[in-house]
């Protein structure tokens, strides 16, 4: 094994402590404009800065004048021809999901992607109708306007769908003006960062469940059943039972349609995923099946012979606008708030994986901006609230899309559908459009493939996936996400009260320092420890960080000032019966030899020569009293180091019980004669010790460097000529 680096190893270079860097370089004293000041320059109006605010609050503006048309303008028009027609299938499947009628599904495939494309700043996404939303938006709206609450007067047995309908609109938009105004107020105070609470693990957990809630959904349309939709604590097991009760129910031909449309569905998009760089624009075949299926629908009159469930009235024209029900708002409230995070963790999911992949900004807080607005926007157009299809983007990004103009002509197909051809499709079977729901849902369960990866690669992760899956699949989708939230919270909490602690070493040659315990080229230098933790350092786990450090340095800490306190009380109180017995002499006329025996007996008390020492080797005295009232350890128990590095490199923020807990590891240390260093300090955690009262007279800025190999060789150097002097000493006596 090498041998420890000696001095030479360590650079000779000027070695600077904070006081000395301070002096040399102070910091400035301006700390920056004041409030008002920054107020002022915030607020200031002036040509430039509206332009400025205009380009960013409307992004178009921005790069709608530079774009190339000759080079985008034809990609963009293919892909959105695409993209529109993949929207009208899933349009009126997710307005089902969404529990209003499917015309409203069309309605959300064009306003709200309409003015995304005015706002927003990804280029390649497809804002519009989103299965797992719109199972959310659903639960609402059949748990505020269930089925039972429109019976017909007389009629047990018969329903009210006109009233129902009408009424579910009403909750929808409701619901959906008040997630638009949840997402503008956390884009405009700049709450992008949102998304970090939303660990991966967890949105695939979560829309791996979302997944199963929406197919056992769809499948009462595929068997042709009716279900009674009512709120219930365990949704998805009310679901499956309530669904397995109605299979002898079971329409045989809604059956066949649904399963031949989703085998049709899935060879054909397995054909297109393999040889997409051969046709290169996908087959649409949820148009072409939806077209073969109303016009047999049509033909045969499916509904009347066999009782298959049609979509029914579709009706033409774009209605006039309507101001959302805001008494509604108290009973959505929450629902609005999580529906309104769980969309925008979604979409910025999508839209930082293609910025990356083709090198374009985004600004996450537009992002938030824009969808309220196209929220906002579209609730007054009666529309559901609208995310980001992974399925619906990658084909506008595959078939050429370069910006949101192919966004804007998705928008205009689904605008010539709304005014002329909705209509033809009234007599589609839902089982097609169920079918195509639970086909599209194919990626995502595809995130069951994360199980063995993060088994392998992060326990931690596979926990909030597996507890986020659960908790969505147990409970209703809303609070499934709350649930799942507050476990990655406390997952968070938990990594930080288990950090890695360790000691330090020198690389042999180097400035570079390693954990010992995992590296044999590391070694400790001679007479220091070097402690690190691999977390901040915050009031969760001060006490942990404090016990480690005592713990990993090998010293019982606590023990040693016990003894050194049973010590001097011992000491004193010898002192003092000596002088006690001084006195009395004296008082007793004895001779002055005899006092003076006394004096040189209290002496060889207090003083006695380490020849006279008998202590039991498992207990550590102090034999001299210093002015700084230390220990200094001998025998088995002398303490192994003189200075103790605390690397703070990886503290990010102190708070005033960090603080404290610093204090009380320098007032330990210094008790038995150890001295404490602090390194890799960031400013700003500098400037909250300094406003936390941190240092003193016994703590000050000549004890933090900025690195550990400065530390150690200012250590060595000190230590160095405090032996030089003890030498010189002892030459001299």
């Amino acid at each position: 094994m090498a041998d420890p680096p000696s001095l030479s190893d360590l650079h000779k270079n000027p070695i600077y402590n904070e006081a000395e860097l301070e002096e040399m370089a102070p910091r400035s004293q301006d700390s920056g404009f004041s409030l008002s000041t920054r107020l002022r320059s915030k607020f200031r109006c002036s040509g430039a800065v509206v332009k400025s605010l205009l380009l960013k609050i409307i992004p178009i503006l921005n790069w709608l004048p530079r774009y190339p048309f000759r080079e985008w303008l034809l990609g963009d028009i293919i892909s959105g021809l695409s993209v529109g027609i993949i929207q009208l299938p899933q349009g009126l499947a997710y307005a089902l999901l969404a529990g209003v009628p499917p015309v409203f599904g069309l309605y959300s495939s064009f306003y709200p992607v309409l003015i995304y494309t005015i706002f927003g700043t990804s280029r390649h996404i497809s804002p519009g109708t989103f299965a797992v939303i719109s199972v959310m938006v659903g639960s609402v709206t059949e748990s505020l306007a269930p089925s039972e609450n429109f019976l017909m007067p007389g009629n047990d047995s018969m329903i009210d769908t006109v009233a129902r309908d009408a009424a579910r609109v009403q909750v929808a938009s409701a619901l959906t003006l008040l997630v638009g105004i949840f997402q503008i107020l956390l884009g405009l105070v700049q709450f992008g960062f949102v998304v970090t609470y939303l660990s991966e693990p967890l949105i695939r957990g979560y829309t791996s469940a979302a997944a199963i809630h929406v197919t056992l959904s769809q499948l009462k349309s595929i068997l042709g059943v009716e279900l009674s939709q009512r709120s219930h604590p365990l949704s998805l097991i009310y679901t499956f039972i309530t669904l397995c009760s109605k299979i002898p129910q079971t329409n045989v031909a809604s059956l066949i349609i649904g399963i031949l449309s989703i085998a049709v569905l899935l060879i054909v998009k397995f054909l297109n995923e393999k040889y997409m760089s051969v046709i290169r624009i996908p087959i649409p075949i949820e148009l072409f099946t939806l077209i073969v299926a109303t016009g047999i629908s049509y033909g045969v009159n499916l509904h009347k012979l066999y009782g298959v469930a049609i979509v029914g009235n579709i009706p033409t024209g774009l209605s006039a606008p309507i101001v959302p029900d805001t008494q509604l708002f108290a009973s959505v409230v929450g629902n609005a708030f999580a529906i309104a995070i769980v969309v925008y963790a979604f979409t910025i999911s999508v839209v930082k994986m293609f910025s990356v992949k083709h090198a374009y900004n985004v600004d996450s807080n537009q992002e938030l901006l824009a969808l309220g607005l196209s929220n906002s926007f579209g609730s007054f157009f009666q529309c559901f609230t609208i995310g980001t299809a992974m399925s619906r983007s990658l084909v506008q990004e595959s078939t050429g899309g370069n910006s949101q103009v192919a966004g804007g002509v998705s928008a205009v197909v689904i605008l010539i559908i709304i005014l002329k051809a909705g209509e033809l499709f009234e007599s589609l079977p839902k089982a097609i459009l169920a079918s195509v729901v639970v086909v599209n849902l194919k990626g995502i369960f595809k995130q069951f493939q994360d199980i063995p990866i993060l088994w392998r690669s992060n326990k931690i992760d596979l926990m909030v996936w597996v507890v986020t899956f659960i908790a969505t699949i147990l409970l209703n989708l809303d609070l499934g996400l709350a649930v799942s939230v507050a476990f990655s919270l406390l997952m968070v909490i938990f990594r930080t009260q288990w950090p890695h602690y360790s000691l330090l070493g020198q690389v042999s040659s180097t400035d570079i320092y390693r954990d010992v315990s995992r590296y044999k080229q590391a070694h400790e230098v001679p007479g220091i420890r070097i402690f690190r933790s691999s977390c901040t350092l915050y009031f969760a786990n001060a006490e942990l960080y404090a016990n480690a450090v005592k713990k990993m340095c090998g010293v019982d800490v606590d023990k040693l000032i016990e003894m050194k306190n049973k010590e001097a009380k011992k000491k004193k109180q010898l002192h003092e019966k000596a002088e006690k017995e001084a006195k009395k002499a004296i008082k007793e006329k004895k001779d002055f030899e005899d006092t003076n025996d006394k004096i040189h007996e209290l002496q060889d008390i207090c003083h006695p020569s380490p020849e006279a020492k008998g202590l039991d080797t498992e207990q550590v005295v102090v034999y001299e009293e210093s002015d700084d009232s230390t220990v200094n350890c001998a025998g088995s128990n002398e303490c192994p180091f003189h200075s103790l590095i605390l690397d703070l490199s990886t503290v990010s923020f102190v708070d005033t019980v960090s603080i404290k807990t610093l204090k009380n590891i320098f007032r330990d240390f210094k008790e038995i004669d150890v001295s404490i260093y602090l390194v890799g300090s960031q400013e700003n955690v500098l400037e909250q010790l300094e406003r936390g009262n941190f240092f003193s007279k016994t703590i000050t800025k000549h004890q933090l460097f900025s690195s550990i190999h400065d530390a150690v060789a200012y250590i060595s150097k000190l230590h160095n000529k405090e032996s030089e002097k003890e030498d010189e000493r002892s030459t001299k006596i």
